[in-house]
């Protein structure tokens, strides 16, 4: 019963020739997934190339793993059409100095993809795109050469269909024509990770509603204007920006994501000196009027009365406000909050409702002023206030909570550790711990 059933034996590892022929032939006209693991020195009789000219019009996926040097002989038996493949992922690898690129020719399944649903490519050249990719929907390029930017646009264009996106190690190179807009209408989620100044691709896409964009870049050396595009007009994600997250402590490579449907800004800095002024830029450029949650975690501070006063007047739904394990950075902001002292008539963040102090000592010896932040909250009498110190870093005086509730109907205060959220794993699914 089980032999007669073909389905269960649709998934060839191409390991040994004896078991990939009898899996082969009783899986009779079921699809089939191959998986092909190609050792330095393939054993003469190699399973993939004996049933792969029979098999390629059934094939609904292929995973090739392989030297890059014997790729061409794989792809060479690749000519033919698949009608039925969904899935081809590629992973060449090299021994350490080897100079050789393997290069993925137009012409594999004879240039006909239509059936393609997923496409990984791993330290492979190819000159993109190709043709009939309507059907695409998630791709992934790692390479270590440059690529050419008008030929990623010319791919996107062809898979209009794409949800995910993964670029590595890629240097993108200009070649886009000035003013094209590519719509990526159906994109979820957009990872581009080292690729160089990330502007030269985004100031050509069009980002939907709900989509999920992050650039990462572990250089120590960059320009923040280098990773977010010239205008963000194009970010239909960022419409409306309710939660802007800007972590310049310096602990992380740099990292910024753009993601909706919320509409949500993250910035995290390199671990080398980065300007807060300069993180502080974006917002300028955005709509912040429905921005409603604010967090800045920085060490780079101090930074100027005048720029936290029009980093925050704009945002008048504002009504959390986290400043965390900050030294002369809160200062300004607390300045800026404070009626008494504002640089106009206008009243900034009227909609502020809770401040959190995340409180905790650098070995520089620089001490937070307890008595700035009483004086701002009790000039805006009624809002919350949550006061966290790390244990044995920074403690608070018990005095200082008692006026604080002289102004405030709610305090917390007390010993912890904060929780940090941060982007771990493929799928970039935030952990918090």
């Amino acid at each position: 019963m089980f032999i007669s059933r073909s389905s269960l034996w649709s998934n060839l590892d191409c390991a040994h020739i004896e078991k990939t022929q009898a899996y082969f032939e009783r899986s009779g006209s079921s699809p089939i997934n191959v998986q092909l693991c190609r050792n330095p020195d393939p054993y003469p009789l190699d399973a993939f190339l004996q049933i792969i000219p029979q098999a390629i019009g059934r094939l609904k996926s292929l995973s090739v793993s392989t030297e890059a040097k014997d790729l061409q002989d794989i792809i060479s038996h690749l000519s033919h059409p698949a009608p039925l493949l969904e899935a081809l992922i590629i992973n060449c690898w090299s021994y350490y100095g080897s100079q050789y690129h393997a290069i993925l020719p137009s012409t594999i399944f004879n240039g006909d993809l239509s059936s393609m649903r997923e496409l990984h490519l791993q330290r492979v050249c190819t000159g993109l795109p190709w043709r009939n990719m309507v059907n695409l929907t998630s791709f992934a390029l790692r390479s270590s050469l440059a690529g050419n930017l008008g030929q990623l646009l010319d791919f996107f264009e062809s898979a209009p269909h794409l949800h995910n996106i993964d670029l590595l190690h890629t240097t993108l190179i200009s070649g886009g024509e000035n003013g094209r807009l590519v719509p990526l209408d159906h994109l979820e989620k957009m990872r581009i990770i080292d690729c160089g100044p990330t502007s030269i691709l985004l100031d050509h896409l069009v980002i939907p509603v709900g989509a999920k964009l992050a650039s990462q870049s572990d250089s120590d050396t960059f320009m923040l204007e280098d990773y977010i595009p010239r205008s963000l007009d194009n970010f239909k994600n960022l419409s409306s920006v309710v939660k802007i997250h800007l972590h310049l402590d310096g602990s992380q490579p740099f990292f910024v994501r753009f993601s909706g449907p919320g509409g949500q800004l993250r910035i995290t800095a390199t671990h080398t000196y980065i300007p807060s002024s300069q993180a502080f830029e974006p917002l300028a450029r955005l709509d912040t009027s429905k921005t409603e949650w604010l967090r800045i975690d920085s060490r780079n501070g101090p930074l100027s009365r005048d720029l936290s006063y029009r980093a925050l007047l704009p945002m008048k739904n504002l009504r959390t406000l986290v400043l965390s394990r900050c030294t002369g950075l809160p200062h300004a902001f607390i300045d800026v909050l404070n009626p008494n002292t504002s640089l106009s008539n206008e009243v900034v963040c009227p909609s502020l409702e809770e401040l959190v102090f995340v409180l905790r000592l650098w070995n520089e010896g620089e001490v937070f002023d307890m008595q700035a932040v009483i004086g701002m909250v009790a000039a805006r009498a009624a809002r919350g206030v949550k006061l966290r110190t790390v244990r044995d870093q920074a403690k608070l005086d018990p005095a200082d909570v008692l006026e604080l509730r002289k102004h405030v109907s709610h305090v917390e205060y007390g010993l912890g550790v904060d929780i940090g959220t941060y982007e771990y794993g493929r799928d970039d699914s935030d952990v918090e711990y």
